[in-house]
């Protein structure tokens, strides 16, 4: 039996809430394709992301990548800015 190689999922998105302590909401916006009419529209989808030094404010471009569960919400840690 094979294992699954571990993947560690990445993303970008911003910043929308950053008022709990080490903390903050991500919003990552993704572009679908509706499969009948071919119309593009936009699927959002919030995130709960650590941020130890609570350097990140509402309006900033961060990316997160999936670490160890953090708390019952959170599983995800800032890479960059």
């Amino acid at each position: 039996m094979e294992q699954k190689a571990n993947v560690k999922r990445e993303f970008t998105g911003k910043v929308i809430s950053a008022a709990m302590q080490k903390t903050i909401t991500v919003q990552v916006d993704r572009t679908k394709i509706h499969p009948k009419y071919k119309k593009q529209y936009v699927v959002s989808k919030k995130y709960h992301v650590h941020d130890e030094h609570g350097t990140h404010k509402v309006g900033d471009v961060v990316t997160f990548t999936q670490c160890r569960p953090l708390s019952k919400t959170k599983c995800w840690l800032v890479v960059t800015k």
